[in-house]
């Protein structure tokens, strides 16, 4: 695909209309994923049979984030939520086993596993993870990016030890996908949540699952549209499974996936490398300054995502300037993407001068 140049795809798909510095929490919808929904929401409104939502928009979402993240459509399973792909991931270990986490992770990473009662679970630092996986360590779950402060974890490491002690590894994408290449083909399992960074609403969520893996996983929400053949499948006990991810689907939320079918379009039209190097720009600005502010941001190498320790108080008072960040852990959240401008960043950092 031919890539089209940031600034332009930026100056015509958005229209925000605050200093908007908050993608880790929500991000921005594109005016081509707005008039999606419009479109949609129309004709349901007027009783149109294209009102009912497109399978086709679900599929070309799909194609979409599996081409972002490096492996094959078939390997993908859309659904609503982070937490109802770790839920189905949590059904299917054992009682007993263990799983591994990292020190503050998301909730949705955590609480599937953690809410069963009759698995071990165990957490240690982001840091220092690679280093506490054992030979009993069944699963090692954890965020690419953290939530709450940006630091990126060291996924090779983390990658390497789980498969010297034969562990498997779910890997929670929402605060990488879309600024930060991501292979998901080495790992077991990866969530994403794709109203983030992926640009989209929400509704719409992305689970893939590796061959070795998928023959483990039980399809426990499994609906007519998990089924090999679909509309054969609406009334009566399923036939036949889908034979690849999509038995793992959940019924997709449409307005949802026809705005997911426009967003991820977009993204592949700038292409991630210059994402990247765009958001780590403006990043490195904000913490450069911030330290001359005399402040000293969460240590978190080439991430897109700035984290103050406490700075959360001033939130509020960001916000009633019309600068949206977030408060997260005590700590004031930064978080920067392909809309934002180095002027924003700048009118943060005056904004916190003052």
């Amino acid at each position: 695909m031919e890539r089209l140049p940031l600034a332009d795809v930026t100056r015509a798909e958005f229209a925000q209309q605050t200093t908007y510095l908050n993608t880790a929490t929500c991000g921005v919808l594109p005016q081509r994923a707005l008039a999606a929904v419009r479109e949609l929401a129309g004709a349901a409104a007027a009783g149109r049979p294209e009102g009912f939502g497109s399978f086709d928009s679900v599929t070309a979402a799909r194609t979409a984030f599996a081409r972002l993240v490096g492996v094959p459509a078939a390997r993908v399973a859309v659904g609503s939520a982070v937490a109802t792909h770790t839920g189905l991931i949590a059904a299917s270990l054992p009682a007993g086993a263990e799983v591994l986490f990292a020190e503050g992770d998301f909730a949705s990473v955590i609480n599937p596993f953690h809410l069963r009662g009759d698995l071990k679970t165990r957490f240690a630092p982001l840091e220092s993870l690679a280093e506490a996986v054992r030979p009993t360590t069944a699963l090692v779950a954890l965020s690419a990016v953290q939530s709450a402060d940006g630091r990126i974890a060291d996924l090779d490491a983390v990658r390497g030890a789980a498969a010297a002690h034969g562990a498997r590894t779910l890997v929670d994408a929402t605060q990488a996908a879309g600024w930060l290449p991501f292979d998901a083909s080495r790992y077991d399992y990866t969530v994403t949540a794709g109203y983030k960074w992926l640009l989209g609403a929400r509704g719409a969520s992305y689970l893939t699952v590796g061959e070795e893996a998928q023959p483990g996983l039980v399809p426990l929400h499994a609906g007519w549209v998990a089924a090999a053949s679909m509309w054969d499948a609406t009334y009566g006990p399923m036939r036949e499974l889908a034979h690849d991810a999509r038995r793992f689907d959940e019924s997709p939320a449409f307005l949802a996936y026809h705005a997911a079918e426009r967003s991820l379009e977009l993204l592949a039209s700038v292409g991630v490398e210059a994402v990247h190097a765009h958001n780590t720009r403006l990043a490195a600005r904000c913490r450069a300054g911030l330290e001359s502010l005399g402040h000293a941001p969460v240590p978190a190498p080439g991430s897109a995502i700035v984290s103050v320790p406490g700075l959360g108080h001033r939130q509020a008072e960001l916000a009633a300037a019309g600068i949206l960040t977030a408060a997260r852990a005590g700590h004031l959240r930064a978080s920067f993407h392909l809309y934002n401008t180095e002027a924003e960043v700048d009118r943060l950092l005056d904004a916190l001068s003052a």
